[in-house]
């Protein structure tokens, strides 16, 4: 009995070893998107999380948390176990506006979390429903100088690079839009199309089917260059605002505390997807163009536009309690 006892004992120690000693990942990875279903930001999540678990028989599962401009769903990964079996996919939005805009925010980007892996970046751009009376932004430009403050636009949340987008223009045109808040990209695209709001500023992935559809009518993109994806539409530089350059980009995040060879072997998956070119299609179909880097390059540039937006959003007067 004694020995029976013994050898149970060992072969359940040598279980929980092999266990131990399997290679990352063992179980599902939660992929957190701080948006709700049917934005730009969830599109792009669900397109790398099952291109990840088929490429390599890896779980990788979508969990959306939206609210706040992003920023629910950020600070819940941040207090994630550093295991690497929590991810979160971060933006310009919720990592490099909204510390300057919030006063309380319960994270902060640059030491509660580390860069993995860039993912694409896109243009902002300004829309409105086809049946509008706006067919150019200098008609925008001009019935919010006939009358202020009466024009509206809808934004994915208080805090988004696309809400400040619009702030940023209202002080280049030297205008004042009317800034409508929503809980994500969905239910502003739905006001814009039923004509409640007189413009939606979004990113591309969220709302280039609709302009495809012609149920959207596309004024300028933000960036500085047209978008390869709908290279027609205008920029709002070359329409008049010289420099004008909004731009947003995408990557995943892991808490602060991920094993250094947790966030390299992700990164490596990552960057040799985002490398095929099944992978770049379906990122370009989406509005956004992929961009991979080294988790030194990603931490790098979010260090970098973290500083830089702390100007951008003190100059818009933005601000949000």
């Amino acid at each position: 009995m004694f020995k029976k006892i013994i050898t149970a004992s060992l072969m359940a120690l040598a279980l929980v070893t092999a266990a131990q000693a399997q290679p990352y990942p063992n179980k599902p990875i939660r992929l957190v998107i701080p948006f709700p279903p049917g934005g730009g930001t969830d599109i792009l999540s669900r397109l790398v999380a099952q291109k990840l678990t088929e490429a390599n028989k890896w779980n990788v599962v979508p969990d959306n948390r939206g609210g706040a401009g992003g920023t629910i769903g950020i600070a819940e990964a941040a207090r994630a176990a550093p295991t690497g079996y929590d991810m979160v996919m971060g933006q310009k939005d919720n990592l490099v506006v909204a510390p300057w805009l919030y006063k309380n925010l319960s994270y902060d980007p640059t030491k509660d979390l580390v860069a993995v892996a860039h993912v694409a970046y896109t243009p902002v751009v300004i829309v409105t429903g086809v049946q509008s009376r706006f067919k150019t932004l200098a008609d925008v430009v001009a019935a919010a100088k006939g009358k202020p403050d009466t024009v509206t636009y809808g934004s994915p949340g208080n805090g988004t690079t696309i809400h400040l987008a619009g702030e940023i223009f209202n002080t280049a045109a030297g205008i004042k839009l009317r800034h409508i808040p929503y809980k994500g990209s969905n239910p502003a695209m739905m006001d814009v199309l039923a004509g409640n709001v007189d413009l939606m500023v979004s990113s591309l992935p969220s709302a280039i089917s609709q302009i495809k559809a012609g149920k959207l009518r596309a004024l300028a993109v933000t960036s500085a260059k047209r978008s390869t994806s709908m290279p027609d539409i205008p920029t709002v530089a070359e329409l008049g605002y010289k420099d004008f350059d909004v731009s947003t980009w995408y990557g995943l995040f892991m808490p602060a505390g991920t094993p250094k060879e947790i966030v390299t072997t992700m990164n490596a998956e990552v960057n040799k997807l985002l490398a095929t070119n099944d992978m770049k299609a379906a990122v370009h179909a989406q509005g956004a163009e992929v961009l991979n880097m080294t988790p030194d390059q990603f931490s790098n540039l979010l260090k970098t536009d973290y500083v830089k937006w702390k100007d951008i959003v003190k100059a818009s007067g933005a601000t949000i309690e």
